[in-house]
């Protein structure tokens, strides 16, 4: 990627295997040991709890911040599955033990955490510079009376991945800049082309977009609420960002625009591997996972195009815990982690986008360029992407599981359901699941 980059995606795959490894040394909860604290000698141990590939712990981070701090050890665990992880975190959360030093946070967990768990976290607002990152990201961890809960490490700006070789055969434009100007500024743009793609485009077994989930959410995810408001009511129901997204991607679903799957659901690997689908909402993140699954055979057919709208789908968090016996210590390392040159590094590496303005700005993130999507501009596209996203997005305490049951409900569209019948079920289910 770029002209001293190589493709990360091997090495997301060999930091995916290294992560699921650690996490069964350690147990599917991430082991049962808790903070550090200090020896005799005067050696302080920061204890850390990870998920899936957040780019800490695969990329000699961690040894490098041990090298120059000699009286600093690091025990870091790693939990393969993110749910797990939280589930864990909770009860130790509730019960007021087991918690490691430093905390891993998803996004979908955010708004939960600082609603009911604030008073556990020691407060990084003073943690070394926090005003290099993007202001929304930001806001995300910060309460009402201005606590920020943990320091960000990366985001998902969105952006649309299609197949070259595909839209040339249906009679569309191919080249990145006319293929962006087809939908620019509106996403029923984007279904109006998919329309244009299944009347022109011949042959069997190829459908325009992958999945109408992946549609629904780069469109929620492009405004500053989705499905709670910011004094922390649930307005998915007459939201009309939420009601939009809904409509236009039940009517891709019902108009057979879709390959009927969901993003990272079984059928999907397949489906970029047999090439059954020409593009696909694509967070940054998401583009090391394509080039692993559509293999080096479809290297060069894939490329990437600017989104209707700047969205962001994805990202997490470093937090401290309040009760750290070593809590200074651990402020000091996750202001290290999340300081601009670390995300560099971390994106150099793996390909995780930066949560930092100041790294968005560094030639090796800025003029990045992915030699498997036929040398996308990712670095550009996926800045201004993240440049776009409004300086406030409102999280709810259960977006993640909102969000899932939505894209449950849309795959019932897909399946057969009616939109309206799809709706009312998704609506009772979201009902339970929230309480």
């Amino acid at each position: 990627m770029g002209r001293a980059r190589k493709p990360f995606g091997t090495r997301l795959v060999a930091a995916a295997s290294a992560a699921l490894s650690l996490a069964l040394v350690a147990g599917c909860s991430g082991g049962d040991g808790g903070s550090g604290g200090r020896s005799k000698d005067g050696k302080v141990t920061i204890t850390m709890g990870l998920f899936g590939v957040m780019g800490i712990k695969e990329t000699g981070l961690l040894e490098k911040y041990m090298e120059q701090n000699p009286d600093v050890r690091i025990e870091a665990e790693v939990a393969g599955d993110e749910q797990t992880y939280y589930t864990a975190l909770q009860t130790r959360l509730a019960a007021g033990s087991g918690l490691k030093d430093i905390q891993g946070i998803e996004i979908g967990r955010a708004k939960e955490l600082v609603d009911t768990r604030a008073d556990k976290f020691a407060d990084l607002s003073d943690a070394g510079e926090t005003d290099h990152f993007l202001p929304w990201k930001l806001n995300q961890v910060t309460t009402g009376d201005g606590k920020v809960i943990g320091l960000g490490t990366d985001i998902g700006p969105m952006a649309v991945c299609y197949r070259k070789d595909m839209f040339e055969k249906a009679g569309l434009p191919t080249d990145r800049e006319e293929v962006a100007g087809l939908w620019e500024g509106d996403w029923s743009k984007y279904v109006e082309v998919g329309k244009e793609f299944k009347a022109g485009f011949k042959g069997d077994g190829v459908a325009y977009m992958d999945s109408a989930s992946g549609l629904f959410n780069a469109m929620i995810y492009g405004d500053s609420e989705q499905f709670y408001n910011k004094d922390g009511d649930l307005i998915y129901q007459d939201n009309p960002v939420v009601k939009d997204a809904w409509e236009l991607a039940t009517e891709a679903a019902t108009g057979g625009l879709t390959a009927k799957l969901r993003q990272f659901q079984p059928g999907w690997d397949p489906g970029l591997a047999n090439s059954t689908f020409a593009t696909a909402v694509c967070p940054a993140w998401m583009l090391a996972h394509i080039s692993e699954k559509a293999g080096p055979e479809n290297k060069g057919k894939w490329d990437v195009a600017k989104a209707p709208k700047g969205a962001n789908w994805g990202g997490s968090f470093l937090g401290v815990m309040e009760n750290s016996p070593v809590k200074e210590e651990a402020r000091k390392l996750v202001a290290w982690l999340t300081a601009p040159e670390q995300q560099e590094h971390i994106f150099k590496e793996i390909g995780n986008f930066p949560s930092s303005e100041e790294a968005l700005k560094a030639p090796a993130v800025a003029e990045a360029k992915s030699e498997y999507f036929s040398g996308a501009p990712i670095g550009k596209i996926f800045g201004d992407a993240a440049r776009e996203i409004p300086d406030e997005q409102v999280l709810g305490r259960k977006d993640g599981t909102i969000k899932d049951t939505f894209s449950q409900g849309l795959q019932l569209v897909e399946q057969g359901k009616s939109p309206d019948e799809a709706w009312k079920t998704t609506d009772e289910r979201i009902k339970k699941a929230v309480g």
